[in-house]
């Protein structure tokens, strides 16, 4: 599942209605060694949180024969209640708090793990078609530590000017789930009929997210493809949403009121610092009872994974322009492995990836091909550029230079950030042999997923390819 859409797209740039940014999605896999591929949109970059809703996959439909579908052995959840909702195709789950339950097609699971709770999933032995989202909720600080739970609702379907809604969470069309939340939220599916359009009421208080599965749809005005999401920030008190092809379109709306806490994501953990991630780690390899144990399932339970060697950072939604100075430190420069930018004197095809619509005096980042490096220009001049090698499917950074006189305002954050951003959205892997993109991925571990190790083999390919002298 090949994703090469550009990484955001606001609706204001490609002329639709302000306001609407269009994320795309990453094709990452899910669970252990028979790793099922998923289309993880949150989070990423561009926005970590909709509300308290932290984390979105959308998976299938996959041929379940020609596949070995869904199977992700015993794992730990730590401070998150996790969603599990299908289109087609039934999953066996069971949990450390003795449930066992068959998740089906229209049907909500809702599983609390505060303190500390274990689950399995596995499609069942009939399942054909498998599709669907699963999705996480961060718990607020409050209620971090809240015992283990378990929810199954079923809601009735509601229709409302050719759509269909089956409202999970919270309310929406005049239908209320009753199912315990810790935070107000929105979750519903939203079935609409061929060119049909629909007008629906929601709190203005709310950020909302459409992501949506299949059909040609439109979220007030702004196209939103299938496999990815549109978010509105708060304000609106109505969202309009609109099929505009000749067959049944479907989409899942998240939203609440932004979640004002920063926090920390790793594996499966939502936590709040670095050490929090070590305890649990380490409370589940020692196979200690905050997590208890999964009974009924065929094999090892889920190892965890070595932490990388960085702390961890929290995460948040992204800061406003005027703040993002602070990311950056002053003078910012490095060299490459080679100490040579290998840049060519080519003028052609000077602008191929323009990711930002600025006004006059903001920073434009561009990708410069004919120089195979993305600049950032201010006011028309070049101040910042990082500069990259292409080799099969890997983009290698080797070099990122800002000059003195704009440092400190953010430029090489925001350069470092975009040029990254793009390179994920065409599907290459990140080769960060430049030491600020190593230091900046270290420090957006967001990015940590898409990079690769650099080798001794590649440095010597590189200083080949810059024309500099072997070291080795």
């Amino acid at each position: 599942m090949e994703v090469t859409s550009e990484a955001i797209r606001c609706g204001a740039q490609a002329g639709h209605t302000a306001g609407v940014e269009v994320l795309s999605a990453r094709d990452v896999p899910l669970g252990g060694p028979r790793a099922m591929r998923v289309r993880r949109t949150i989070p990423q970059r561009a926005r970590t949180l909709i509300g308290a809703w932290c984390f979105a996959d959308h998976y299938g439909p996959v041929e379940v024969p020609a596949t070995s579908g869904m199977d992700l052995p015993p794992h730990p959840h730590t401070g998150l209640q996790t969603v599990s909702w299908l289109f087609s195709g039934t999953i066996e789950h069971r949990d450390s708090l003795g449930t066992h339950s068959i998740v089906r097609a229209g049907e909500l699971n809702l599983m609390t793990g505060g303190h500390g709770i274990a689950h399995s999933e596995v499609s069942t032995p009939d399942t054909r078609i498998l599709h669907g989202v699963q999705l996480w909720v961060a718990l607020p600080d409050a209620d971090r530590d809240a015992g283990r739970d378990f929810q199954h609702h079923v809601p009735e379907p509601v229709r409302i000017d050719g759509a269909e809604l089956r409202v999970f969470l919270g309310s929406l069309g005049g239908e209320t789930s009753p199912v315990r939340t810790f935070t107000p939220l929105l979750g519903a599916q939203i079935d609409l009929e061929p060119h049909a359009t629909v007008t629906l009421s929601v709190d203005p208080v709310f950020e909302h997210g459409l992501l949506v599965d299949a059909g040609d749809v439109s979220l007030d005005g702004t196209a939103v493809p299938p496999a990815e999401l549109g978010y509105l920030a708060p304000g609106a008190g109505t969202l309009t949403l609109a099929n505009r092809s000749d067959g049944p379109a479907r989409a899942v709306l998240l939203g609440g009121p932004p979640f004002e806490e920063e926090i920390v994501m790793w594996w499966n953990f939502v936590v709040r610092d670095h050490e929090e991630i070590l305890r649990a780690r380490e409370d589940w390899e020692n196979a200690s009872d905050r997590f208890g144990t999964v009974e009924g399932y065929d094999g090892s339970r889920l190892p965890a994974p070595p932490v990388p060697d960085v702390v961890i950072t929290p995460r948040r939604n992204p800061p406003r322009r005027t703040d993002r100075a602070a990311e950056e430190p002053a003078g910012t420069t490095a060299g490459d492995a080679a100490n040579t930018t290998g840049n060519t004197t080519d003028d052609t095809a000077r602008d191929t990836s323009e990711t930002a619509d600025p006004a006059v005096g903001d920073p434009v980042v561009r990708r410069v091909d004919a120089e195979r490096l993305y600049e950032i220009v201010l006011d028309g001049v070049r101040v910042g550029l990082t500069a990259f090698r292409d080799r099969g499917g890997e983009r290698i950074f080797h070099h990122t230079e800002v000059s003195k006189d704009v440092s400190g305002r953010g430029l090489a954050s925001r350069l470092a950030e975009q040029a990254l951003t793009d390179t994920r959205a065409a599907g290459r892997r990140i080769v960060p042999v430049c030491p600020y993109i190593a230091r900046f991925i270290e420090r957006h571990p967001e990015f940590s997923d898409a990079a690769d190790p650099v080798t001794p083999e590649l440095l010597r390919w590189l200083r080949s390819e810059l024309g500099a002298p072997d070291r080795d």
